[in-house]
């Protein structure tokens, strides 16, 4: 979700791992030149998605990195397949109180430009968590943890997968 924490956790993460990082929505933005509210504005969610999408098969090909993707990505069936295919997913969960706090002052989240954006985010949380659920290998509540100690759950969580 956004204000889940995705970029920075992602960022450190593959800091501490000796990854490449990979924002989605940075690569989305450098691919067509404008931001994504322009996006929104010029062609809706629906044409955003699509763009979403081939920006994320072309980001996947290059392998070997960790990839935070935008809040939305995973409600394409497609992109949770290509991601389930080239990867772990997982699913930072945080509560609506914590979100909102987190990105009530970010003018460059386009489903929030609302009267009210709390709401919003409920609503959004309430569609979506169960396709987050479903699209993650793992769920980490990180409502209250520091990054730190989120990466720590992740790299922790991914050892023991390696060791089965």
């Amino acid at each position: 979700m956004m204000g889940a924490g995705k970029t920075t956790v992602g960022r450190a993460l593959a800091k501490k791992l000796g990854r490449k990082f990979v924002d989605l929505d940075h690569a989305i933005v450098e691919r067509c030149g404008v931001d994504i509210p322009t996006i929104f504005d010029i062609e809706g969610e629906e044409g955003f998605r699509k763009r979403e999408n081939e920006v994320l098969r072309d980001v996947l090909l290059e392998g070997d990195m960790i990839l935070a993707t935008g809040g939305g990505a995973v409600l394409y069936p497609q992109n949770r397949e290509l991601m389930r295919q080239c990867g772990q997913v997982f699913y930072l969960r945080v509560g609506v109180d914590e979100l909102y706090r987190r990105v009530a002052r970010d003018k460059n989240r386009p489903l929030l430009a609302t009267p009210n954006p709390k709401q919003r985010l409920t609503e959004l949380l309430a569609e979506r968590r169960s396709i987050y659920e479903g699209a993650a290998d793992y769920i980490i509540d990180s409502t209250g943890d520091s990054q730190s100690v989120v990466v720590e759950q992740i790299i922790n969580l991914l050892a023991k997968r390696d060791d089965k």
